[in-house]
């Protein structure tokens, strides 16, 4: 067993030990506004629910650490009191991650992430229409740890309005912990899916993948390709080029094939197949290639 006294590691490494072993972490998915109306979206694993009378989540936005900057959902929060708290199930979770994207203070996560905004109905924040429980919150309190990169800022969020897809309920009325399909943060790439276990995420590029908003609508749109599809898909740096695409086809004789038969549905099953490989490149030049 090693021991560790916590001053002595530089914050990034205590930050990789906190994470590694306090989890898996539910995830707030927060939606706020800022003072001009601007939405913004982001996903933080320092989350929980901690009390039922007042209903009351907190979740805490670090300070970055290697500039001591805050989050734009920090500020926000901090201008307008009002946050939108979204579960999120493995059907969005691509989608989630391709949003913790640093995006600029104007950029609309929702729209880079390929997510519905839904109007909410006691506060101004957005919904994420496709999680499948959103709590709308009033901010009662945030209260900074630090002052120093890696601090947390816990904002107390008490719940005003509630609202559960029918589809995840039981013959009771009860949420089925099956059907909600949850998933938690874990330390590195990690993830748990409450139903099968342990699976890995790819994180978000640093140089800014080009979202799903810029995705040709004759991919984005497509029957065969999921949310989670589309989020691997959004998180790339550009799109190959034509030059690119052709390589790839000339070079890979299986996809000519495919191409040859004319029948999108199963080009993009193949495309989709590259995509649970992680050879997105790889899914976006046959995307590229159906006519």
């Amino acid at each position: 067993m090693i021991s560790i006294l916590p001053e002595t590691l530089t914050t990034p490494k205590l930050h990789g030990y906190l994470l590694g072993a306090v989890g898996p972490r539910p995830i707030a998915f927060a939606s706020t506004i800022d003072v001009h109306g601007n939405p913004n979206l982001a996903p933080f694993s320092f989350f929980n629910v901690f009390s039922a009378n007042p209903p009351i989540l907190i979740f805490s936005p670090a300070r970055r650490v290697r500039n001591n900057t805050t989050k734009h959902t920090l500020d926000n929060t901090l201008a307008t009191k009002e946050v939108v708290i979204n579960i999120v199930n493995y059907d969005i979770v691509q989608q989630m991650s391709l949003s913790s994207t640093e995006y600029g203070a104007t950029v609309n996560e929702f729209k880079k992430a390929g997510l519905t905004m839904l109007k909410s109905d006691r506060v101004k924040p957005y919904r994420v229409a496709e999680s499948p429980v959103q709590f709308e919150c009033k901010v009662t309190k945030v209260e900074a740890l630090g002052e120093d990169g890696g601090a947390g800022n816990l904002i107390f969020s008490e719940v005003v309005k509630i609202h559960i897809h029918t589809d995840i309920l039981d013959e009771n009325g009860s949420i089925n912990q099956h059907k909600i399909d949850q998933v938690a943060r874990m330390g590195g790439n990690w993830y748990s899916r409450a139903n099968l276990g342990m699976f890995e995420v790819p994180k978000p590029l640093s140089s800014l993948g080009i979202g799903i908003d810029q995705i040709p609508d004759k991919i984005r749109l497509s029957k065969v390709l999921t949310g989670n599809d589309l989020g691997k898909l959004g998180n790339v740096e550009k799109i190959p080029l034509k030059e690119e695409v052709a390589d790839f086809i000339s070079s890979h004789i299986e996809i000519r094939t495919v191409l040859s038969g004319g029948d999108r549905e199963q080009i993009e099953q193949k495309a989709k197949e590259y995509l649970k490989n992680g050879e997105v490149l790889s899914a976006w030049k046959v995307l590229l290639a159906i006519r």
